[in-house]
């Protein structure tokens, strides 16, 4: 028996691949941290908790599902 979609929640949170501006490091990051997330080339920080959905600060190159 199969359940139709709409029954079983997704989350709303997604994995993101990201850009520093500074570098141009590309990275994978989560989209609700709970801490602050540094480049791991130039600790430039990439995304900034707010407590939900992060601030990012880099550019979003693609969501991974």
């Amino acid at each position: 028996m199969t359940l139709p979609k709409g029954l079983i929640p997704m989350p709303r949170s997604r994995f993101l691949r990201v850009k520093c501006i500074d570098c141009g490091n590309e990275q994978i990051v989560f989209s609700h941290p709970a801490t602050r997330v540094r480049c791991l080339v130039c600790g430039a920080t990439l995304v900034e908790p707010t407590g939900g959905k992060g601030i990012v600060k880099a550019k979003i190159l693609e969501v991974l599902e």
